[in-house]
């Protein structure tokens, strides 16, 4: 079946002169069926904003609920990420007797993130109750599985599908413009969740989760109708399934890839520890509203897109991608120093300003390690490499995620307790300490990854530089 997706004359002439990356559509995909398959990214950047920028605030400032609890159970689909790789490899091998390969790992990862988060507002004020606290905890955490399971799941094939529909040569296009609709959507839904949420009530937050429940359902249904063709192939048993464990082996014997990965897991820890923990700052010690804090995760989306954007501009222009990494490194230390002098000065511009700088230096720095993690691929390991990647930022920042509630418990608690002198007893001194140790971090990871800069950057006489467009961006 031929698909007709295009969009009318004056919409298609709209979006190829505004719309970033624009550029990736094809007579094969044109740009209304591709803006079509990008409404998963969307449902994706909604679900992330529950999970990283709303809820935890609510948890932590209006439900009472300890920040190392609530860190534990951000964590949870984080956690869930390295197994990114084996799902895109699956899906790469599947053998379906419908003859797709895609389609299933969407629809179940759809089903799987509107259960998590339909059971999801249910399960959090169960922990608000003394006698339902275990249930409601064994609820939000099988809440948060279901959710970071399926916007992984849904994600990870998703953009394999687009990596299969669009042609080889727009194919980086193709998928950096379906990233930019996930930081879009990012923002968009902090700020429509926002306002949503300026007047709190238990009442409001289950009818604001469970209806963006349904509104993924339905943008990733909407996206998947009628995208992925059916192929004999698939269907084949003698079609080639390589094992996963042995090209993984051999892609990671090399030393330049082992220290890539280990500046890559220090630079990802030091950006994920303020994850749980920047919209409850805002709303404890600098006193902002569920809105206002809500906004944070926007102005960090948008300052990803920034850090994206410049990103391109240079490798564009042949930037050395860990040259950059380490430029994304210095940002964060500085926007953590702003973030940490909002509160004795009293400032919320400062901590928005912060969010964007974290914003801007993550996106830099996970744009340029996932260039030079591709650039060192083999032939025919790319998916290898993006899955190294994935999983190994994703699992460094998971387990910063939940130290980082934990180190604010302890230190809060220990200064309040006049541990520190009667100058320190505030509630600031926790989350200052969670920000001291990210700058730290991201000190380590530029020691890390200097050696690195410079080396093997420019690509071999007669070979091509490794084309930009984060084909498979995971997150």
């Amino acid at each position: 079946m031929k698909h007709d997706a295009r969009l009318s004359p004056n919409w298609s002439r709209v979006a190829m002169t505004w719309l970033p990356f624009a550029d990736a559509a094809s007579a094969d995909l044109p740009i209304g069926r591709l803006l079509r398959l990008s409404l998963f990214q969307v449902s994706v950047g909604m679900t992330m904003v529950l999970l990283n920028g709303t809820l935890n605030r609510v948890m932590i400032v209006e439900l009472g609920t300890p920040a190392w609890l609530v860190a534990l159970l951000i964590a949870i689909p984080l956690l869930v990420a390295p197994f990114r790789a084996v799902i895109g490899h699956r899906s790469d091998t599947h053998r379906s007797v419908l003859g797709w390969r895609r389609v299933p790992y969407i629809w179940f990862g759809t089903l799987m993130q509107f259960g998590g988060l339909a059971i999801m507002p249910f399960a959090l004020l169960l922990l608000g109750r003394e006698g339902d606290f275990t249930i409601g905890l064994l609820a939000s955490a099988l809440a948060f599985l279901l959710a970071g399971a399926g916007l992984h799941t849904t994600q990870t094939a998703g953009l394999a599908l687009a990596t299969d529909l669009a042609p080889e040569d727009k194919r980086p296009r193709a998928v950096a413009l379906l990233y930019v609709m996930l930081l879009a959507g990012m923002m968009l839904s902090a700020l429509v969740i926002g306002t949503l949420l300026i007047d709190f009530s238990p009442t409001l937050l289950v009818q604001v989760i469970q209806g963006a429940a349904v509104l993924a359902l339905v943008l990733n249904v909407t996206a998947l109708w009628k995208q992925e063709a059916r192929n004999q192939s698939v269907i084949a048993a003698d079609t080639p399934r390589p094992p996963f464990a042995e090209v993984w082996d051999e892609f990671t014997a090399n030393d330049r890839v082992r220290r890539l990965l280990a500046a890559i897991g220090c630079g990802a820890a030091a950006f994920a520890m303020q994850d749980a923990l920047l919209e409850p700052y805002g709303g404890e010690v600098l006193g902002l509203s569920v809105g206002a804090t809500t906004g944070l995760t926007g102005a960090w989306a948008f300052g990803t897109l920034l850090g994206f954007a410049l990103t391109a501009r240079k490798l564009d222009r042949g930037g050395d991608p860990l040259r950059l990494a380490g430029y994304g490194a210095v940002a964060g230390i500085t926007a953590f120093l702003l973030v940490i002098f909002a509160a004795p000065f009293g400032l919320p511009g400062l901590l928005a300003l912060g969010a964007i700088g974290i914003g801007f230096g993550a996106g830099l720095f996970s744009v340029g390690t996932l260039v030079a993690a591709m650039a060192l691929a083999k032939d025919g390991t790319s998916g290898i490499a993006l899955g190294a990647w994935g999983a190994v930022q994703a699992s460094a920042a998971g387990l910063a995620i939940a130290l980082g509630g934990l180190l604010r418990d302890l230190v809060s608690r220990f200064a309040l307790a006049d541990g520190l002198g009667a100058s320190l007893a505030d509630r600031a001194i926790g989350y200052a300490t969670v920000y001291t140790i990210e700058i730290i971090l991201l000190l380590v990871t530029l020691a890390v990854i200097g050696p690195l800069v410079g080396r093997d950057s420019r690509a071999a006489p007669g070979t091509a530089q490794p084309a930009f467009g984060l084909t498979e961006f995971p997150t």
